[in-house]
C-alpha cells in the first residue's frame, strides 16, 4: 500500500462522511436559524426553545435521509473492500 493510496482512502472518507453529516448539519442550522430570528424578534431567550424544535428536525432529517446516508455507507465499503486485492499486491 503506497502512501497515494492511503492519501485517496482518507479522502474518499472524508467526503463520505461530508456526504452523510450534510443533510443533518443544513437542518439543523436551518433551524437554528428560524429559532433565532424568532427569538431576536420577539426577545425570548430560552435555550430550550431551540433545543427541542432542532432534535425533532433531526429526527425528521434522520428519517427521510436515513436510508440514502446508509446507500452512502454502504457504496464506501463495498468500493473499500473491492480494493482490498490491489492493496495486497
Amino acid at each position: 500500500m503506497t502512501p497515494e493510496d492511503v492519501t485517496t482512502i482518507g479522502s474518499q472518507a472524508l467526503w463520505a462522511t461530508m456526504l452523510i453529516a450534510a443533510p443533518l448539519l443544513l437542518s439543523a442550522l436551518a433551524v437554528g436559524l428560524l429559532v433565532g430570528m424568532f427569538q431576536a424578534a420577539t426577545q425570548i431567550n430560552e435555550m430550550t426553545m431551540s433545543f427541542i424544535p432542532k432534535l425533532l428536525v433531526l429526527v425528521v432529517a434522520l428519517i427521510v435521509a436515513g436510508p440514502w446516508m446508509l446507500a452512502v455507507i454502504v457504496n464506501f465499503t463495498k468500493q473499500l473492500i473491492d480494493q482490498i486485492p490491489s492493496f495486497i499486491s
